[in-house]
């Protein structure tokens, strides 16, 4: 085995640097920042009080020449213009889109031998994959063997499901790279995060406990030999007839509803065509000819669900007609486990209430105070300090002061624990590649001889 030197200190820029996570990983494998950037002045506040550096505010005031030299790139570029949940604008998008173009005009400025990079996992999907590929160009115009890989912090030890897009460059080739693996942790528990009877919790609200024993009762009211669905059940398709396969209501035509049910099984006859827009579930209430394919697939699974289930759903059906429509939506994400909604994790999100193992957290986002995930069986949220355990930041002295701009903040976070894995297997590759010289190989008339002989 060829004995290679330990790998020196390098010196890391941290852009869009948020709470730190860049900067947490690679300082804990003792590398030096020696620049950020942070858009947002409490954000920019906060980094210099936990890492005593004052971060630039706005990438597009930094001058290149300006930043100092340095042997890696990390970059957690703002994922709102690729996010599902964002308006999904891409490069295009007027606030965000061109802050790409300052990461390339850096690397060529500068030639960091390395860049790390993250987003959302639709960023490679985006526009069929067009914002990803010219994305790419744009890193191995500016000199870059470039490989990307969707990781999540659960493949890692962490107790939180996040799938996350990487993005690793090199200059002069990425030989001898390879992606960290992970291992599935059949003990893994998000009660490994927890705190015991944390006093700044916040506890559920009746109107929350009143959706959950809402669902409840029809979970227990359903058969028991029978598996609950593992598609989300929409309440609103539960007694809806309007038509959905050939045609969106939109294209079929609002006054020739009359004659069908809208959310819920209300009646859409007598009604003008406001009205009979009104009382359509929103996601039917889009101007296309047609539905996407698993549109029509959950629709069409509700309503059979509906038709077999008819006579436990009508006489519970009453108790979630006030309830707002992300609340009349449950996705059970817990096959195989206990019914007891209370003994799992909770999640209150747009596109319904979420149900999970507490063997993991489903992923934070860049969240409102109501989208934490819930301990069940505490009846109450995750605190901000067991937020930043999910997403390895524990060691973190300082997090924003508001509950709010905590778990914004946190949900916008680059996991610590996965970016120290590939900035580990980086740097070894690069030190490997940079310090051993390959055999020099044998030239082609000499290998003829060879063979000859």
């Amino acid at each position: 085995m060829i004995q290679t030197e330990e790998a020196p200190k390098l010196r890391f820029i941290d852009l869009f640097a948020g709470l730190g996570g860049f900067h947490q990983a690679l300082s804990s494998l003792k590398h030096q920042c020696v620049f950020a950037c942070e858009v947002d002045p409490q954000l920019a506040s906060i980094y210099e009080l936990n890492f005593g550096i004052k971060p630039h505010l706005d990438i597009r005031t930094a001058s290149p020449s300006s930043i100092p030299q340095h042997d890696i790139l990390c970059a957690g570029f703002p994922c709102q213009n690729y996010s599902k949940a964002g308006d999904q604008l891409g490069l295009d998008c007027p606030k965000w889109g061109d802050l790409i173009k300052y990461i390339v005009e850096i690397l060529n400025y500068h030639k960091p031998r390395l860049l790390i990079m993250e987003n959302v996992p639709n960023l490679m999907r985006h526009e069929s994959g067009k914002t990803w590929q010219g994305i790419r160009q744009l890193l191995i115009g500016a000199g870059y063997d470039v490989s990307e890989q969707k990781l999540s912090p659960d493949m890692f030890g962490v107790p939180q499901v996040r799938e996350r897009a990487f993005i690793v460059g090199r200059r002069g080739g990425l030989q001898g790279f390879k992606w960290p693996k992970g291992h599935q942790d059949e003990f893994l528990s998000i009660k490994s995060v927890l705190d015991e009877r944390p006093s700044e919790a916040r506890y559920l609200e009746p109107h929350f406990v009143e959706y959950i024993d809402a669902w409840q009762a029809l979970l227990d009211a359903l058969p028991k030999d029978e598996p609950l669905p593992t598609w989300p059940i929409w309440a609103m398709e539960f007694g809806a007839t309007y038509p959905y396969i050939e045609a969106t209501p939109s294209s079929f035509g609002y006054r020739k509803l009359g004659r069908y049910n809208g959310a819920l099984g209300q009646s859409l006859s007598w009604k003008l065509a406001d009205q009979v827009k009104a009382a359509l579930p929103s996601y039917a209430r889009e101007e296309n000819k047609k539905f996407p394919d698993w549109k029509i697939e959950f629709i069409r699974k509700n309503r059979q669900f509906y038709e077999r289930h008819k006579a436990v759903i009508d006489p519970w059906l009453p108790r979630i007609k006030s309830f707002a429509p992300s609340f009349q939506k449950l996705e059970w994400n817990c096959k195989g486990e206990t019914r007891s909604i209370w003994s799992h994790v909770i999640q209150f999100r747009a596109s319904g209430i979420r149900i999970k193992s507490t063997r993991r957290a489903p992923s934070l986002i860049a969240m409102t105070a109501s989208q934490v995930p819930v301990i069940g069986w505490e009846r109450r949220f995750l605190t901000e300090r067991e937020c930043s355990r999910l997403q390895s930041m524990g060691d973190l002295m300082h997090l924003p002061k508001t509950k709010s701009a905590a778990f914004k903040a946190l949900g916008n976070a680059v996991n610590v624990t996965v970016v120290k894995e590939i900035a580990s297997a980086l740097i070894d590759a690069d030190h490997l590649s940079t310090t051993v010289a390959p055999c020099d190989p044998i030239p082609k008339f000499k290998r003829e001889m060879a063979d000859a002989a």
